[in-house]
């Protein structure tokens, strides 16, 4: 059993298209097709999304492929999966979500050091399209510097 590796997914998107306001940490209800999957690294969390339903949250669109060996006892390879929260995390991410429009992305899906299926979400309001102009100039203006400082520092 591998312990706490790297990330088996993440979402490089989210930190462009949207400005992340808080983090979490949540469990995922998988079966065992799923976690044989994630074990072998293959997973796509790119286009998927967090949904509160009755009073739980749901991991919609993420797409972990069927594994190989199980043929005729795979999994569904984008099923909605819940998310494993407290109560109370549930409850304010839910009402962020109703109440200030906020989005739920998202962000790392990893092994923790137990070996247990981890997935990281943020908070996050939508930016603007000026707002990703400004990320990108920012983001060349550190390249432009870094090389000048390796060239003449």
């Amino acid at each position: 059993m591998s312990g706490g590796g790297g990330p088996i997914a993440v979402n490089r998107r989210a930190r462009f298209d949207y400005e992340i306001e808080e983090t979490f940490e949540a469990g995922l209800v998988l079966t065992g097709t799923e976690v044989k999957s994630l074990r072998e690294g293959r997973a796509n969390i790119a286009e998927s999304y967090v949904s509160p339903e009755k009073d739980e949250l749901y991991l919609i669109n993420a797409d972990i492929p069927p594994y190989g060996p199980a043929n005729r006892f795979n999994h569904e390879p984008r099923r909605p999966r819940k998310l494993l929260m407290k109560r109370r995390e549930i409850e304010k991410l839910a009402g962020a979500v109703t109440r200030d429009g906020r989005t739920i992305i998202p962000l790392r899906l990893y092994f923790n050091a137990r070996g247990i299926a981890k997935l990281q979400i943020g908070l996050a309001k939508g930016k603007k399209t000026i707002d990703k102009r400004e990320t990108i100039k920012r983001r060349d203006w550190d390249r432009q510097k870094s090389r000048l400082m390796k060239n003449y520092g």
